[in-house]
């Protein structure tokens, strides 16, 4: 269950894990006693690029999130707005994170990271311009699609379906080492 959810925003109540009926039968979810109150801890939308660069031979672009340990690279990810299409948002999300220019925004698909309880909706991303990280971003590596490891996690299999589509079989790491 969600630690950040302690008390019920309706009436104060601390929430407990309750049993009640619902489509599909008894599910245990956050309820408040008192009132009634659920939880529901639906999965968060989480936008992520295979971004290739069109001015760089076509290589993609991996970087490291500057809150991560060590030297692991991913895709580059964000959250949707309020207001915007996943389309409008990986594009934005790509502009500010690496200040490059999307020309082509294409489906992947969707992905499960449960540990994080989210869901992945992934894109490949073809850019160009100078690159420039947000402070959220540490570094970035450039990579050619053959070269790439992936990994065995949610926007990993989105990059490995991307790499098949194009004919590459991928090569895998373990989670948590460098790619």
């Amino acid at each position: 269950m969600n630690p950040g959810y302690r008390f019920c925003p309706v009436c104060a109540t601390g929430l407990a894990e309750i049993s009640a009926a619902e489509d599909g039968g008894d599910k245990v979810r956050l309820r408040c006693p008192a009132c009634g109150w659920t939880h529901w801890n639906n999965p968060t939308p989480v936008l992520a690029a295979v971004l290739e660069c069109t001015d760089r031979d076509g290589q993609l672009l991996l970087a490291r999130n500057a809150a991560w340990p060590g030297k692991s690279f991913g895709l580059i990810t964000g959250f949707m707005e309020a207001g915007e299409t996943p389309q409008e948002g990986i594009t934005r999300e790509v502009a500010e994170e690496t200040s490059l220019v999307a020309e082509s925004v294409a489906l992947i698909g969707v992905y499960d990271f449960q540990r994080m309880n989210q869901v992945i909706i992934a894109y490949h991303v073809r850019a160009h311009g100078e690159i420039r990280l947000s402070p959220e971003l540490a570094e970035y590596r450039l990579f050619e699609p053959a070269r790439v490891k992936c990994w065995p996690a949610g926007t990993g299999y989105a990059l490995a379906d991307w790499l098949r589509v194009r004919g590459v079989e991928p090569q895998w790491v373990e989670w948590g080492r460098a790619t």
